[in-house]
């Protein structure tokens, strides 16, 4: 089936071509007949799958057959859950139908409100994020009494960010006589619950599960906890890549490690809540043009990014569910081109690690990066600063060490023989060799992916993953006394 095969005006054709579409993807196929016949549909299909073409295609088409005016009121209207996604549909919009002369506004916050204000009054289709949206609606600055058109998309994220009593208030401005399109890359039972709500007698169009894209090769490396930065430096310069993008759990995490990748020579920037809108677009911009060959971001903020060049996606930190893995790796592979995806597992990911592969139905392939210093323990100073901080860089409260005359000999949890309030054991460091690594082995079938097949047990058995701790400890001061051995609380 072509493109030809649905009968889109000549104007629409020609944005097609200029986009470089050659063939539609299955969820084109299977969702655009319906779109234009005016049913409501229930899209279920993962990031990557051509989903915004799926509903903006057949959009256009409807509107240059109803003659709508080009210039507002909005007919269309767009929901998305991030500035990013709405932005790339909104783009989307703006290339398909740059012929037809259809306007079209996006509307998200972190940037002025009066050009938004002005392009909403001459556009045909909205593409918003709830917040905002809603901000407009209460200042009387838009008006949604013409729509007959709502799509919904990445429906279950908007739910997971807690936008459900905004995406309602803006539901009961529009008509109840309309078109409905969610799309939604999983079906939890809140999924269910609004399509149920929102959706008459609705076709259900489903092209993917929880498995992973085909194209996409995937890879476990064990490694310790308090090696990843480090581990994650030698994967970047042992593998061939184009453009990486590497995810944490925290915005803290994702700053501090784009910083540190920076410091280390790479060309690094991150994508997380804390920037303004310039900044996130700068960075955007500059990942895809190729200025940053590797992105750190966090699940929300990355949502809405498509990139071509993405090579690579590295989970530094394990994703929580399969679903979520899916959505990450989703960033690679796209247009028929190959990507890999690197997951970074520590012994605490074990039980996550057996979940993910369960529900995904396959195996995850283990390796092992040659050449890298497995094992070796975490210096004394970085001990020091783990202590001091936590993952989102703040200094913890005391933690009870004493201070007092008499000293210690604790080991592990500090307690031992004596009269102290000293501090208790503190590892000392102790060099397993280092050094820079060897370029990696590439694993059969999987050309310029670095290490090789781990071998043994599913995780490494090193003294560092059962985070040990023995030494002496020794107390001064003039605090008074604690009870024999009490060296840390």
């Amino acid at each position: 089936m072509t493109f030809d095969s649905f009968g889109f005006d000549q104007r629409i054709s020609a944005g097609i071509k200029q986009a470089g579409y050659t063939t539609p993807t299955p969820i084109q196929t299977k969702a655009m007949p319906d779109v234009l016949a005016g049913r409501d549909v229930l899209g279920l299909a993962q990031t990557g799958t051509g989903k915004t073409a799926a509903f903006a295609l057949p959009i256009l088409q409807r509107l240059l057959k109803a003659e709508a005016a080009p210039r507002g009121p909005v007919r269309v209207l767009v929901l998305a859950p991030t500035r990013e996604l709405a932005l790339q549909i909104h783009e989307t919009f703006v290339e398909l139908g740059r012929q037809t002369g259809i306007r079209n506004a996006a509307v998200f916050g972190g940037v002025g409100l009066q050009p938004q204000i002005k392009a909403l009054r001459q556009a045909t289709v909205c593409v918003a994020c709830p917040g905002r949206l809603l901000d407009l609606l209460n200042q009387g600055q838009a008006d949604l009494s013409r729509v007959d058109t709502l799509v919904l998309d990445e429906a279950d994220r908007m739910l997971d960010m807690g936008f459900l009593p905004d995406m309602k208030k803006i539901m009961a401005k529009l008509p109840r006589e309309r078109q409905n399109l969610l799309f939604s890359a999983t079906m939890p039972q809140e999924i269910r619950g609004l399509s149920a709500e929102l959706l008459r007698d609705p076709v259900v169009v489903q092209v993917a599960n929880t498995a992973p894209a085909s194209g996409i090769s995937h890879a476990l490396y064990p490694v310790p906890s308090h090696q990843k930065a480090d581990f994650l430096e030698a994967l970047l310069r042992a593998t061939e890549h184009e453009s990486v993008l590497v995810f944490t759990r925290t915005k803290h995490r994702a700053k501090s490690l784009a910083q540190r990748l920076t410091r280390q020579g790479f060309s690094a920037t991150s994508l997380q809540g804390n920037l303004s809108q310039s900044r996130r677009q700068e960075a955007l911009d500059g990942f895809r043009c190729g200025k940053y060959t590797v992105m750190v971001a966090t699940d929300i903020a990355a949502r809405g990014i498509d990139c071509a060049r993405i090579s690579h996606v590295v989970n530094y930190d394990l994703p929580d569910t399969a679903e979520t893995y899916t959505h990450r790796i989703g960033r690679t592979g796209r247009a028929e081109r190959t990507g890999e995806a690197m997951t970074l597992v520590t012994d605490e990911d074990l039980k996550d690690v057996r979940a993910i592969e369960h529900a995904l139905r396959t195996t995850l392939e283990r390796r092992t990066l040659e050449g890298f210093p497995y094992g070796q323990e975490k210096p004394a100073e970085a001990v020091r600063d783990a202590r001091d901080r936590d993952d989102f860089g703040r200094k913890p409260q005391a933690r009870g060490f004493g201070r007092g005359n008499g000293r210690g000999n604790g080991r592990g949890n500090g307690q031992g023989s004596g009269r102290s309030n000293g501090q208790g054991a503190k590892p000392q460091a102790k060099s397993h060799g280092g050094g820079k690594p060897a370029p990696a082995k590439a694993a059969s079938g999987n050309g310029g992916s670095a290490g090789k097949p781990a071998s043994g047990r599913i995780f490494m058995d090193e003294p560092s993953f059962r985070n040990e701790r023995s030494g002496e400890g020794r107390g001064s001061g003039n605090r008074g006394r604690r009870p024999a051995g009490a060296g840390a609380r």
